[in-house]
């Protein structure tokens, strides 16, 4: 074997192992970012549509980089005795210290004694679930309802309450993939982006 041929033997060997330690280093980087950073997660139901549907794929922060939660966030959570365990997507309405008041007559929602604005709901809140107000928020806690406030199971229902904020997964940032859309069937994929 000439000393050529051995030089090139030794580069594609090396060539080789080389390829295979970017695929391994890829291939684990990728499953710490799903595992420690962000994860992809589905929606369930209609409870917060027109912002989010049936279907739709969420990339989520995890809650450990998230820092405090605040007014008009979607979280995505988790409460064992609640809904057989399932993950739950709700906006964030108020955290700890705030008071939340509800006008069931008028449709309104009140944080700290002041009228909400709220543009991504799409219907005003009729709906009494059990919770009685007003209610202070406790301590590492958060308030969330659905933006389909007369279709949703949220902390209005005396069941789930407020949150332990120990229970969120993670912040919902940006619609990865579009469900159906619950009469047409087709995707509109111009929704993908930051969630507002």
């Amino acid at each position: 074997m000439s000393v050529a041929s051995g030089k090139r033997e030794k580069q594609t060997d090396w060539g080789l192992y080389e390829w295979v330690q970017a695929v391994v280093c890829s291939v684990l980087a990728i499953v710490l970012m799903f595992t420690f950073v962000v994860r992809i997660i589905g929606v369930s139901g209609q409870s917060m549509r027109e912002t989010l549907q049936n279907g739709d794929k969420l990339l989520v922060l995890n809650s450990c980089l998230c820092g405090d939660y605040r007014r008009g966030d979607i979280v995505i959570f988790q409460k064992p005795e609640f809904e057989n365990g399932e993950l739950i997507v709700k906006r964030v309405i108020a955290t700890e210290g705030q008071t939340v008041d509800i006008d069931f007559t008028t449709g309104s929602v009140y944080v700290d004694g002041k009228l909400l604005k709220e543009d991504y709901i799409n219907e005003l809140t009729f709906l009494e679930e059990g919770t009685e107000f007003p209610l202070t928020v406790p301590k590492g806690s958060i308030f969330v309802m659905g933006d389909t406030r007369n279709h949703s199971s949220d902390s209005r229902d005396s069941r789930l309450g407020t949150v332990d904020a120990r229970y969120v997964i993670g912040k919902a940032v940006i619609l990865a993939f579009p469900g159906p859309d619950e009469w047409t069937g087709e995707r509109s994929f111009e929704r993908i982006g930051v969630i507002a």
